[in-house]
């Protein structure tokens, strides 16, 4: 027994050494030690990064040199023969001069590709993901944490086509502004559903779609012009487009086999009415804002564990193929092609 006891004290002495490592790292990621960058950004040596709002995200491609985006976009739908006359004719009016310019930052934002590189990118990305999850640590930028947000992979990025930057500008909007994140929670709630699920951020993308191509169609030319706004009014028609297609999945028992034909009902029903979905979105929010405003802290920020999820939902998840706008072979008449 004595012969044994230096070899069992030299067992507990490393044990001991490798608990207190990992009580200090511990330590280390509580305290949260900020940092100063060459850009002036508070950075977190545990993994904070600090949250970015929607203006904040704007502003970085207001100041960004975009000329190559900019050579890419079409700001309007082209057409030729009886459709241009028709639309001439009786189609809404022309978006005034002085916004195109913001317009254009619009569409130049929808072509611009993720960038592992750029630090707002990045930023935009775990401030989704933290809105979403409750989340107070940055998540890894790969990995399947991002398929339980309902991306279709391991990497966000690869789901950005057609939309470009933009799809995640739209939610980030939904998730940082007050007023629409009890309802960005709803809809994350109802992706998770036991049978009605469907991949909330891919779903959020197709809608951004649907805006795009409602914007380079004029859709929104009217409500732009007397707004004297663009961003302003696609983030509003974003949202709206959101909740119209929240409310008939709930309420007539969709499933993600109807995400395809589901889409293309709620983008015809959007581009012919801007107008009332703006306003059904504006009543929802003022029907919804007592609530808002006197929910707990911990009721707006679930964990994936309160969730309700089926143990198979991943197993369901690879099985059933989520149809988005641009996936139909089944095309509307005079419909053009999404960016």
């Amino acid at each position: 027994t004595r012969a044994m006891r230096p070899a069992n004290e030299r067992e507990i002495s490393e044990d001991v050494l490798q608990a207190q490592e990992e009580w200090e790292a511990v330590e280390g990621v509580q305290s949260g030690l900020l940092y100063e960058t060459k850009t002036g950004l508070l950075e977190d040596l545990a993994g904070h990064t600090p949250l970015i709002s929607f203006n904040e995200a704007l502003q970085y491609f207001q100041t960004s040199d975009l000329s190559e985006c900019r050579r890419k976009i079409q700001p309007t739908v082209h057409r030729t023969g009886l459709s241009a006359i028709a639309h001439f004719l009786f189609g809404p009016p022309r978006l005034h001069r002085e916004l195109e310019e913001e317009r254009d930052l619009a569409l130049a934002v929808a072509q611009c590709a993720f960038d592992n590189n750029q630090k707002v990118h990045m930023r935009v990305l775990q401030t989704i993901y933290k809105k979403l999850t409750g989340s107070t640590f940055d998540c890894p930028r790969y990995g399947a944490h991002w398929e339980q947000l309902g991306f279709q992979g391991l990497d966000p990025a690869t789901d950005l086509r057609g939309t470009g930057f933009l799809g995640l500008m739209h939610t980030l909007y939904l998730v940082m502004n007050t007023q629409t994140l009890p309802l960005a929670l709803d809809i994350f709630r109802l992706s998770q559903h036991q049978t009605q699920n469907f991949p909330f951020c891919v779903m959020s993308i197709n809608i951004t779609r649907i805006v795009i191509q409602a914007l380079r169609e004029e859709c929104l030319s009217r409500e732009c012009n007397r707004r004297q706004q663009v961003v302003a009014v696609l983030n509003e028609f974003y949202v709206a487009t959101f909740l119209h297609l929240y409310h008939i999945w709930k309420m007539q028992n969709k499933t993600i086999a109807d995400s395809g034909f589901t889409l293309k009902e709620v983008e015809a029903f959007a581009k012919k009415n801007p107008k009332q979905l703006l306003r059904s979105l504006e009543m929802y929010l003022v029907g919804h804002h007592s609530v808002a405003t006197t929910v707990d802290n911990w009721s707006l920020h679930p964990s994936s564990s309160s969730v309700p999820c089926s143990p198979d939902f991943q197993s369901q998840k690879k099985e059933l193929k989520f149809t988005g706008v641009c996936d139909l072979e089944v095309r509307m008449e005079g419909e053009a092609r999404l960016v």
